[in-house]
């Protein structure tokens, strides 16, 4: 069963025989062998990729339950002399990771010293039951799924262009000069693009308890955090995103926090993870982890 679910998981048998450190003819004899004992084919192979039959993703729902209660059920017995152990993979967003999450490990581990962890970072939306991912760490509203989510924290926004930018522009006064610039020169912003929509995200402002949105020109488009901020700083737009990630640069005056009276609602951080998987004793110790370091960083002022 696991060797099933991994392969649907990534596609492939040659990655799930690497993942799970398995000969490929091992592999592909224990689900030829599955297939025969169901007497049912599971699995649809191509030259480029495998895909599950309707018999194969039936198959594939019932083993990720069972197996998340095989797991839990084994944990409770060896949590009874100490801590959780096993693996966690986790999903995360590097910036964020980078900065609060990976400094803390040292301490977790200190604590749960019978567990790993396997941690992927990037943007884009990772698929945790498709993927066999068992947390992710997920900023923004959470669109309607059938995922568990706890709120970890809320990161406070703000709106900033460089300074060499207001120079040439202009600073404005008030949302609704946005549109208007300086000595006729329009201001523009650096566009965010949304790894799950491909949309050009707005500039939003908090105006009399109610949300504005403005979309302003820009020069520059980018999906990547790091990439939008040195945008940023290359004088390319304004840009909006959690005050952590330039609090060095605002320091430093590089960058310049505008239209302070008017920031955009806080940014939620949410940890997510599969409804089947609520119970998991990893699970649970990790996101607890996670809510206590966010907690440190809110109370340093470091968020």
């Amino acid at each position: 069963m696991r060797l099933f679910t991994r392969i649907v998981e990534l596609g492939s048998f040659t990655a799930a025989a690497d993942d799970l450190q398995l000969p490929r003819a091992t592999v592909t004899h224990a689900i030829k062998q599955l297939e025969a004992r169901l007497q049912a084919r599971l699995l649809e192979r191509t030259t480029r990729s495998v895909r599950t039959t309707l018999d194969g993703e039936a198959y594939y729902q019932r083993c990720t339950r069972l197996l998340a209660d095989l797991d839990e059920t084994e944990s409770v017995f060896q949590q009874a002399g100490g801590s959780p152990r096993g693996t966690l993979r986790v999903a995360l967003q590097g910036t964020v990771a980078r900065r609060f999450i990976i400094p803390a490990l040292p301490d977790f581990f200190a604590r749960h010293p019978e567990l790993r962890l396997e941690l992927g970072f990037g943007d884009r939306p990772v698929d945790l039951i498709r993927e066999g991912v068992d947390c992710a760490l997920r900023s923004g509203p959470l669109p309607d799924s059938s995922l568990v989510a706890r709120r970890i924290t809320q990161m406070q926004q703000v709106t900033v262009a460089s300074a060499d930018y207001l120079a040439r522009h202009g600073e404005p006064r008030h949302p609704d000069e946005l549109h208007r610039g300086n000595h006729k020169t329009p201001h523009w912003a650096v566009s965010y693009m949304s790894m799950a929509t491909g949309r050009h995200e707005s500039l939003d402002f908090t105006i009399d308890g109610e949300n504005r949105v403005v979309m302003l020109p820009n020069l520059v488009a980018v999906n990547d955090a790091d990439a939008y901020a040195a945008a940023c700083l290359a004088g390319l737009g304004i840009i909006q995103l959690p005050r952590y990630h330039v609090m060095e640069h605002l320091q430093s005056g590089r960058l310049r926090e505008i239209l302070q009276p008017w920031r955009p609602a806080p940014m939620p951080v949410s940890a997510v993870y599969p409804a089947h998987r609520q119970l998991s004793a990893r699970v649970r110790v990790f996101v607890e982890f996670l809510a206590e370091t966010f907690r440190r960083a809110e109370a340093d002022g470091r968020l």
